[in-house]
């Protein structure tokens, strides 16, 4: 079950957490997330499952990044996001998805106790000029049946950016 963008608002504090948090971005069953000003990019044009990877800081000024298509841009979001009793779903908000911009290719589905930003795997199909603070994507919470443990990883903090970490697997 999804829950409702008044339930959202009802938990926040509690259940779950959202900072920081504005009434003006709740929808009906969501809460839009709004893009940070810096972005990674991957230095090489071919990456490898079993390195790390080097990247570059990119920061989008006011004015705005024309995005070309073919990068991947690592972005995140500005909110920190927790929910200890509701599975938070992250998904591209229907307007940015009309200009040909992608914020996520298989990672929008967060953990049970997962605390901090959400990384945005960002792509576009055409170059479009990007802005920060603008509302790019939106998390909805759904209910968790069963026993359950709270995620607990090593590899990802979520306190920034963070690009694969796929290499501690396979290395």
């Amino acid at each position: 079950m999804i829950l409702s963008g008044k339930e959202i608002e009802r938990l926040q504090g509690s259940e779950i957490n959202i900072d920081p948090f504005s009434p003006k971005q709740l929808n009906p069953n969501s809460y839009n997330l709004r893009l940070h000003n810096e972005l990674l990019v991957y230095q090489n044009r071919v990456l490898d499952m079993k390195e790390n990877n080097p990247v570059d800081k990119v920061i989008i000024p006011k004015e705005g990044l024309i995005l070309e298509p073919g990068r991947l841009y690592l972005g995140r979001t500005i909110e920190r996001t927790q929910a200890n009793f509701h599975v938070p779903v992250l998904e591209g908000r229907s307007s940015i998805g009309r200009l040909g911009i992608l914020v996520h290719f298989t990672a929008g589905l967060g953990n049970i106790g997962s605390d901090g930003y959400w990384t945005l795997e960002i792509s576009c199909v055409q170059p479009v000029r990007v802005y920060p603070d603008v509302e790019v994507c939106q998390i909805y919470f759904q209910e968790l049946r069963g026993d359950h443990v709270k995620y607990q990883s090593k590899k990802y903090h979520h306190s920034d950016i963070q690009p694969s970490r796929l290499f501690q697997e396979l290395t």
